[in-house]
């Protein structure tokens, strides 16, 4: 008959010590707590419903628009000038042989009606400038890399020479500090990096290919 009471007193308190676990399980300073604030801490549903929403949606969404934004950094190209006789002297000069950027000149001049010649040495210069008559030219594009143009030898003398009635641009890669500072040095009037040189192309054109007959943007 005692076995009886304990019995039930036995497996009710037992049932009481099982349910008096629990609560540090749900608890947050429980272990299982814990656990599973870790388990939500890494749980990705939401974040990918979010990635989706903000990244996925390129008409409209907010991810789409920032995207869009970074369009508005590159200057617009420039109106064309008046298409040019093709006997008319040409006012800009370039001392470039890489292909890229001889191709990137050449496409970028004729669209904005602008005659560019490409020359080689101060020699090739002083020929083409003799066939100009009394017209300077209005730039001279260096890339500071070519070292058949020897542009930091180079340079000076054309300043010297040319006076302030023509610019001097050289352009190099953005790691090219040095250089840089030299180019400044003996004389260049801006040093571009490549990509700023390709992207402001069509504006140095158009500025230095007019004659001033009109008014340039």
């Amino acid at each position: 008959m005692n076995a009886g009471p304990r019995h039930p007193s036995g497996g009710g308190g037992k049932h009481k010590r099982r349910r008096g676990r629990r609560p540090p399980r749900r608890g947050a300073g429980g272990p299982l707590g814990r656990d599973r604030q870790q388990h939500q801490g890494i749980y990705t549903a939401p974040m990918d419903h979010s990635y989706r929403a903000n990244m996925g949606n390129d008409n409209g969404s907010k991810g789409g628009g920032r995207r869009a934004g970074f369009a508005s950094y590159a200057p617009p190209d420039p109106e064309p000038l008046p298409a040019q006789h093709e006997d008319a002297a040409s006012r800009i000069f370039a001392f470039v042989e890489d292909l890229f950027f001889l191709a990137k000149i050449q496409e970028t001049g004729r669209k904005m009606n602008v005659k560019v010649e490409f020359v080689k040495s101060e020699k090739d210069l002083t020929d083409r400038l003799n066939n100009n008559g009394d017209e300077k030219p209005s730039l001279i594009i260096f890339d500071l890399n070519n070292a058949n143009a020897k542009p930091l030898s180079l340079i000076p003398k054309l300043k010297s020479k040319l006076k302030k009635g023509t610019s001097i641009i050289g352009f190099l890669s953005h790691v090219q500090g040095d250089l840089k500072q030299k180019a400044h040095e003996v004389g260049c009037d801006m040093v571009l990096p490549r990509s700023a040189f390709s992207q402001n192309l069509p504006q140095l054109l158009r500025r230095h290919g007019s004659n001033g007959d009109e008014l340039v943007q």
